[in-house]
Protein backbone atom coordinates (compact mmCIF):
# COMPACT_ATOMS: atom_id res chain seq x y z
CA UNK A 1 0.00 0.00 0.00
CA UNK A 2 1.29 3.44 -0.96
CA UNK A 3 0.46 6.22 1.49
CA UNK A 4 0.97 9.97 1.09
CA UNK A 5 1.87 11.57 4.41
CA UNK A 6 1.99 15.24 5.32
CA UNK A 7 1.90 17.61 8.25
CA UNK A 8 2.43 21.14 9.36
CA UNK A 9 4.68 22.12 12.27
CA UNK A 10 1.98 21.27 14.83
CA UNK A 11 1.75 17.73 13.53
CA UNK A 12 5.39 17.15 12.62
CA UNK A 13 6.34 14.99 15.63
CA UNK A 14 3.29 12.76 15.28
CA UNK A 15 3.81 12.52 11.50
CA UNK A 16 7.32 11.20 12.11
CA UNK A 17 5.96 8.63 14.56
CA UNK A 18 3.27 7.56 12.08
CA UNK A 19 5.87 7.32 9.30
CA UNK A 20 8.00 4.96 11.40
CA UNK A 21 4.93 2.87 12.20
CA UNK A 22 3.88 2.65 8.53
CA UNK A 23 7.39 1.69 7.44
CA UNK A 24 7.26 -1.11 10.01
CA UNK A 25 3.99 -2.27 8.46
CA UNK A 26 5.68 -2.54 5.04
CA UNK A 27 3.78 0.40 3.58
CA UNK A 28 5.38 2.58 0.95
CA UNK A 29 5.34 6.05 2.50
CA UNK A 30 5.64 9.20 0.44
CA UNK A 31 6.53 11.94 2.94
CA UNK A 32 5.43 15.26 1.48
CA UNK A 33 6.59 17.38 4.40
CA UNK A 34 6.98 19.40 6.45
CA UNK A 35 10.45 18.51 7.63
CA UNK A 36 10.65 20.30 11.00
CA UNK A 37 8.70 22.10 13.70
CA UNK A 38 9.40 25.47 12.06
CA UNK A 39 6.07 27.24 11.39
CA UNK A 40 4.54 26.59 7.97
CA UNK A 41 1.12 27.03 6.38
CA UNK A 42 -0.87 23.79 6.55
CA UNK A 43 -2.84 24.26 3.28
CA UNK A 44 0.32 23.69 1.23
CA UNK A 45 0.92 20.28 2.79
CA UNK A 46 -2.72 19.23 2.76
CA UNK A 47 -2.85 20.04 -0.94
CA UNK A 48 0.29 18.01 -1.67
CA UNK A 49 -1.21 14.90 -0.07
CA UNK A 50 -4.71 15.44 -1.49
CA UNK A 51 -3.36 15.77 -5.03
CA UNK A 52 -1.47 12.46 -4.75
CA UNK A 53 -4.58 10.66 -3.54
CA UNK A 54 -6.94 12.29 -6.06
CA UNK A 55 -4.55 11.39 -8.90
CA UNK A 56 -4.41 7.82 -7.54
CA UNK A 57 -0.64 8.01 -7.23
CA UNK A 58 -1.16 6.94 -3.62
CA UNK A 59 -3.82 4.61 -2.24
CA UNK A 60 -4.50 6.67 0.88
CA UNK A 61 -3.35 9.87 2.54
CA UNK A 62 -2.67 10.84 6.13
CA UNK A 63 -2.48 14.44 7.31
CA UNK A 64 -1.47 15.74 10.72
CA UNK A 65 -1.80 19.27 12.04
CA UNK A 66 -2.48 20.58 15.53
CA UNK A 67 -6.14 19.57 15.57
CA UNK A 68 -6.57 17.91 12.17
CA UNK A 69 -9.32 20.37 11.32
CA UNK A 70 -7.44 22.68 8.96
CA UNK A 71 -5.91 19.78 7.08
CA UNK A 72 -9.26 18.03 6.61
CA UNK A 73 -10.99 21.20 5.43
CA UNK A 74 -8.22 21.90 2.91
CA UNK A 75 -7.95 18.33 1.60
CA UNK A 76 -11.69 18.17 1.01
CA UNK A 77 -11.41 21.05 -1.47
CA UNK A 78 -9.66 18.68 -3.91
CA UNK A 79 -12.11 16.77 -6.13
CA UNK A 80 -12.01 13.04 -5.44
CA UNK A 81 -10.78 13.41 -1.88
CA UNK A 82 -12.90 12.29 1.04
CA UNK A 83 -10.87 13.40 4.06
CA UNK A 84 -12.09 12.45 7.51
CA UNK A 85 -10.94 13.92 10.81
CA UNK A 86 -10.60 10.89 13.07
CA UNK A 87 -9.18 11.27 16.53
CA UNK A 88 -10.42 7.84 17.65
CA UNK A 89 -10.59 4.32 16.23
CA UNK A 90 -14.39 4.21 15.98
CA UNK A 91 -14.44 7.19 13.61
CA UNK A 92 -11.50 5.83 11.61
CA UNK A 93 -13.25 2.49 11.08
CA UNK A 94 -16.54 4.06 10.05
CA UNK A 95 -14.91 6.67 7.85
CA UNK A 96 -13.50 3.81 5.77
CA UNK A 97 -16.42 1.37 6.03
CA UNK A 98 -19.27 3.82 5.46
CA UNK A 99 -17.75 6.87 3.74
CA UNK A 100 -14.92 5.34 1.71
CA UNK A 101 -12.64 8.02 3.16
CA UNK A 102 -9.31 8.10 1.37
CA UNK A 103 -7.52 10.67 3.53
CA UNK A 104 -7.18 10.51 7.30
CA UNK A 105 -6.65 13.72 9.28
CA UNK A 106 -5.39 13.51 12.86
CA UNK A 107 -4.73 16.15 15.50
CA UNK A 108 -1.10 16.07 16.58
CA UNK A 109 -1.93 18.09 19.68
CA UNK A 110 -5.04 16.01 20.39
CA UNK A 111 -4.01 12.38 19.92
CA UNK A 112 -1.23 10.53 21.73
CA UNK A 113 1.19 8.53 19.56
CA UNK A 114 -0.02 5.11 20.79
CA UNK A 115 -3.61 6.04 19.95
CA UNK A 116 -2.58 7.52 16.60
CA UNK A 117 -0.92 4.25 15.58
CA UNK A 118 -4.15 2.39 16.43
CA UNK A 119 -6.20 4.90 14.43
CA UNK A 120 -3.86 4.60 11.45
CA UNK A 121 -3.90 0.79 11.61
CA UNK A 122 -7.70 0.73 11.55
CA UNK A 123 -7.81 3.28 8.73
CA UNK A 124 -5.37 1.47 6.44
CA UNK A 125 -6.75 -2.04 7.08
CA UNK A 126 -10.48 -1.37 6.91
CA UNK A 127 -12.29 -1.73 3.60
CA UNK A 128 -15.31 0.13 2.26
CA UNK A 129 -18.54 -1.82 2.88
CA UNK A 130 -20.20 -0.71 -0.35
CA UNK A 131 -23.90 -1.58 -0.56
CA UNK A 132 -26.16 1.16 0.74
CA UNK A 133 -23.05 3.17 1.58
CA UNK A 134 -21.99 3.22 -2.11
CA UNK A 135 -25.21 5.06 -2.97
CA UNK A 136 -24.43 7.70 -0.37
CA UNK A 137 -20.82 8.15 -1.43
CA UNK A 138 -22.03 8.46 -5.03
CA UNK A 139 -24.37 11.23 -3.88
CA UNK A 140 -21.46 13.04 -2.24
CA UNK A 141 -19.43 12.74 -5.42
CA UNK A 142 -22.37 14.05 -7.49
CA UNK A 143 -22.55 17.13 -5.27
CA UNK A 144 -18.84 17.65 -5.76
CA UNK A 145 -19.20 17.34 -9.53
CA UNK A 146 -22.10 19.81 -9.58
CA UNK A 147 -20.08 22.44 -7.73
CA UNK A 148 -16.95 21.97 -9.85
CA UNK A 149 -18.68 23.25 -12.98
Amino acid sequence: MKIALGSDHGGFALKEDIKAYLNGESCEVIDLGTDSEEPVDYPEYALRVAREVAAEVCDLGILVCGTGIGMSITANKVPGVRAALCNDTFCAEHARRHNDANVLAIGGRVVEPDDARKIVKIFITTSFDGGRHRRRVDQIMAIEKEWRT
